[in-house]
């Protein structure tokens, strides 16, 4: 059985395959309360793209984990997922192979957009949280290792915002996004971990650049999962302030350097994962107060399509963004909240195209004036 302090992970392409094989050194199945218990699986499906793009958790390595779950008799099984706001889950289903898993293998999905919720106390605060989540009675979280343009990082801990209703994901984001997922780990307990690391983006949470290393890892324990990612990507934990508040309320432990990590088979080469970060240098183009995830994250690529083409240099004004900005007025903004700007890219969210297309124009409308 797979200790909390340990942390397996398999090398190659067979994803479905080694999958199994992880499953099987974990020996998840003596985990697992009863053969009747209700197991509940919650990919990282952000969007509406294929896995390839970096964003969302390979169908693979879902059918990996219905394999082995149903050949050791357990058929109590659905996967639950809500796409990030401004996409539609069902659409994400489909571009992203779920609707054709679910047929395959006879597991219902559930869409927890279209959920009810409930509030729940998670450590003193309250959240809601979609109804489909009491009925687990085992859950087992599949996110992608990647980056984030808020948070930094967004792997176990994080993945859990797919499981409250859109208004609650506009909620944390006027509270913070830190906080909130934190507490969120006392609401949701996480039984198992699978991180999908084939070809996580390091620095979109919804892809566009990813970076292959044909990893998947399994764990207990999301805290401690959270902080080996920081690891990875070269970022000290105390910067992603979700991470030590949730060891705080007790959801895990950030000891990695207790912690036991084991690869299987052959293995390859450890690669340092690239230090550079593009995020980095296109944050400094925006003033971000209270953004949902989707708006902000369709920023960040528009802006590095306007880098691409020498044309961020030459935007003169900071381009704000975020719930924090209702009400008030500015000169350039992006998304409805933004709506009493002079300029304004409107919609909830805008997509990157639409974004990029609107700020190109802008810039070049700005050097007709000035010239």
């Amino acid at each position: 059985m797979l200790a909390r302090n340990e942390i397996l992970r398999i090398y190659g392409t067979e994803y479905t395959k080694n999958t199994i094989r992880l499953l099987e050194e974990a020996d998840l199945a003596s985990l697992i309360p009863s053969k009747t218990a209700r197991i509940g699986i919650k990919p990282n499906l952000v969007s509406p793209s294929e896995a390839s793009w970096g964003a969302t958790t390979h169908p693979e390595i879902i059918a990996g984990i219905l394999e082995y779950l149903q050949s050791r008799d357990f058929i109590n099984i659905v996967i639950a997922e809500g796409s990030w706001v401004g996409d539609r889950t069902a659409e994400a289903f489909e571009v992203c192979g779920y609707y054709a898993l679910s047929e395959k293998y006879g597991v219902p999905l559930i869409d927890a957009q279209k959920e009810r919720s409930h509030s729940v106390d998670c450590h003193g605060m309250e959240l809601r949280i979609c109804d489909c989540v009491k009925d687990i009675d085992f859950l087992i979280n599949v996110p992608v290792l990647k980056g984030h343009c808020q948070t930094k990082i967004t792997c176990a801990l994080k993945n859990m915002k797919g499981l409250i209703p859109n208004s609650e994901k506009r909620h944390f984001h006027a509270m913070g996004l830190h906080k909130p997922i934190a507490h969120l780990s006392c609401g949701i307990r996480q039984d198992f971990i699978v991180v999908d690391h084939i070809c996580g983006d390091l620095d979109f949470e919804d892809g566009g650049n990813p970076v292959v290393r044909n990893c998947i890892m399994a764990s207990r324990d999301p805290v401690l999962t959270d902080t080996l990612v920081c690891s990875l990507l070269h970022i000290d934990p105390e910067e992603v302030p979700y991470i030590p508040m949730a060891a705080a309320l007790g959801s895990g432990s950030m000891d990695l350097a207790s912690a036991r990590i084991r690869t299987l088979g052959e293995g390859r080469a450890e690669e340092e994962l690239p230090r550079e970060r593009k995020i980095v240098s296109l944050q400094d183009a925006a003033v971000e107060v209270e953004s949902c995830s989707a708006c902000y994250g369709y920023l960040i690529p528009a802006l590095q399509m306007l880098k691409d083409e020498g044309l961020l240099e030459k935007l003169r004004e900071k381009v704000c963004i975020g719930q924090g900005f209702r009400g008030k007025t500015g000169a350039l903004g992006v998304g409805n909240c933004t709506s009493g700007f002079d300029f304004c890219v409107k919609g909830c969210p805008p997509v990157e195209t639409q974004i990029y297309k609107e700020l190109k124009e802008y810039i070049l409308s700005s050097q007709t004036q000035e010239n």
